[in-house]
């Protein structure tokens, strides 16, 4: 049995040293990400224009509009409102970098860019155009305003307009409408066809991004995503990787009337969410240079000659606020990435914010989910004490079993198993309440770095951001001290060997947990402190209620 409970404790251990590999691979990312980062700046973001299947009855091929070489060095238009602070191209009326004046970058006071030309970090746009004859593509140099927009005193939106070149009779403005205290950027064209002919054009919205990955983390051999996304009823939430895109082998649904399309990264998310019943055709496709593009193509209602319709969709792009997403679009709030414990991850996540609402502070939220956490495992909890404490109570016997038949290790197994059940003990009780805390300990984990809530929120005092680590150690001294208090409750076992090994975990926990994050840490304190204090009045009750076991 003692073996047993040591398999325990290694695999308990094993799946703790992944958890801190983890941390170090998200504390040292690879030198190579720069590098091809910087080449895929240098590499134009617009790609080929998108081209409809027969599904949807589409034109067949486009010119492609303006040079590469445009982006670089096209005008841009800057808007800014309470939230954000974009910067719209010429080139396509393309969103080429987006800034979000609530989030701060990583280790800076500067504001946090979500959608990037290349200069900060990544390529990243928002990219929308028409697909049929003289129509404007994502490439096509539209007539730009005269000076910058920005969202004043009792508005509550402000509204850019782009004029694209008139061709063929046919005369289109984009509208970006950007409202106040929101993420969601509404995106149309106003088409005028004053040709001769009718016309029956389609609108494709996509986003276009390098295959670096964005601000991520590993835990468990499992990382935050980054990537393509695709919602729809017929699919639900379909994750697609960028290796997948660039082989051919990505898997989505194609063709819908719902749904929604967008490119996922850790904390964020920016998605084109087309209105429900309109049909649409989604793609992902490779364009070279390690930048890769997802979105949607919708058909527009054929326009008579002196007609005019519009068409468009809106775009989130913004944090993955959870009781926001869900609001906006159905399975929004599935982008934000808990691995494979989200049955957990999110209810914890749920009452955690609950706590939120109450305190308006997430580190005493995470204490309050700690103590009902306990109360919910309080009866299993307090059965591994007893069996934890009557082991105590029996450590002289044990020892002086192992006096009379330390050289017969069978006769001392079979006679140690003897007492434990003349006694009611089970021996491996004590590992119950690690194990059970395994589940909630990952999940938690996730929760604190998935969720964009607690990305740079404070505690108190030193603690000013519970998804970092505790930048004094303060906390993981506390719970390794917390730890060596535990052991010395806990009854020690007649294996010299095993003994150092248990004694040596508060040390090994106590240099993991220097990377981990502050409020996972502060979970495991404040539930350590909890459990000293329910095991110390237990093993009391058992000794006290069996004064004579002792030199039994």
């Amino acid at each position: 049995m003692d073996q047993r409970r040591l398999i325990l404790f290694l695999v308990f251990s094993f799946s703790l040293v992944m958890l801190w590999e983890g941390w170090i691979k998200h504390n040292n990312p690879a030198p190579a990400a720069q590098e091809t980062s910087a080449a895929a700046g240098a590499a134009a973001a617009d790609g080929s224009v998108p081209t409809p299947s027969a599904s949807l009855a589409g034109q067949s091929a486009v010119p492609g509009g303006q040079s590469a070489t445009a982006a670089a060095t096209a005008p841009r238009a800057v808007v800014e409102t309470d939230l954000l602070r974009a910067e719209v191209s010429a080139e396509g009326g393309d969103i080429v970098r987006l800034e979000l004046k609530q989030h701060k970058a990583s280790g800076g006071d500067a504001n946090f860019v979500l959608l990037d030309d290349g200069t900060t970090r990544h390529q990243y746009t928002a990219q929308s155009g028409l697909i049929g004859e003289g129509l404007p593509t994502h490439k096509t140099l539209f007539a730009l305003p005269a000076s910058e927009l920005s969202l004043k005193d009792g508005e509550d939106s402000v509204e850019l307009r782009l004029q694209a070149p008139e061709q063929n009779g046919l005369q289109v403005t984009k509208v970006m409408r950007f409202q106040r205290g929101s993420y969601l950027i509404d995106v149309a064209y106003e088409i005028r066809n004053g040709a001769g002919q009718a016309i029956a054009p389609h609108a494709y919205f996509q986003l276009t991004r390098d295959g670096n990955p964005a601000e991520q983390v590993e835990a468990f051999g499992v990382t935050t995503f980054t990537g393509p996304a695709f919602f729809t009823d017929a699919g639900k939430f379909q994750k697609v990787q960028f290796g997948d895109i660039a082989d051919g082998d990505a898997k989505f649904i194609k063709t819908a009337s719902d749904g929604w399309v967008a490119m996922v990264q850790h904390y964020f998310v920016s998605a084109w969410l087309p209105e429900q019943g309109a049909q649409r055709e989604y793609f992902a496709r490779p364009l070279g240079n390690n930048l890769f593009s997802a979105g949607l193509i919708m058909p527009v209602a054929a326009i008579e000659p002196g007609a005019q319709a519009t068409v468009g969709t809106r775009l989130y792009a913004g944090p993955q606020e959870q009781d926001k997403l869900e609001g906006i679009a159905p399975g929004l709030d599935l982008v934000v990435d808990y691995g494979w414990l989200t049955v957990i991850a999110a209810p914890l996540f749920w009452v955690l914010s609950w706590f939120h609402k109450l305190t308006g502070n997430w580190g005493w939220a995470i204490i309050l989910v700690t103590v009902v956490l306990k109360l919910v495992f309080f009866p299993l909890s307090a059965a591994s004490y007893k069996s934890m404490a009557k082991m105590r109570v029996l450590g002289p016997r044990l020892q002086r079993m192992k006096e009379l038949y330390g050289n017969d290790k069978a006769k001392m197994q079979q006679e140690m198993m003897n007492l434990y059940r003349t006694e009611k003990i089970n021996p491996l009780g004590g590992c119950l309440p690690i194990l059970v805390q395994i589940p909630v300990f990952i999940a938690l984990y996730w929760v604190l770095l998935g969720s964009v809530e607690m990305r740079h929120a404070p505690w108190l005092g030193w603690i000013q951001d519970l998804s970092a680590k505790d930048p004094y150690f303060i906390l993981p001294i506390i719970m390794g001290a917390s730890m060596l208090i535990q052991m010395k409750l806990n009854p020690t076992p007649p294996d010299p060997i095993q003994a150092k090994v248990m004694m040596a975990m508060p040390i090994v926990f106590t240099f993991m947990f220097l990377w981990f994050p502050s409020g996972l840490v502060l979970y495991w304190v404040v539930n350590n402190i909890l459990s000293i204090a329910q095991q110390w009045q237990i093993t009391r009750m058992i000794e006290s209620a069996k004064p004579g076991s002792k030199d039994a």
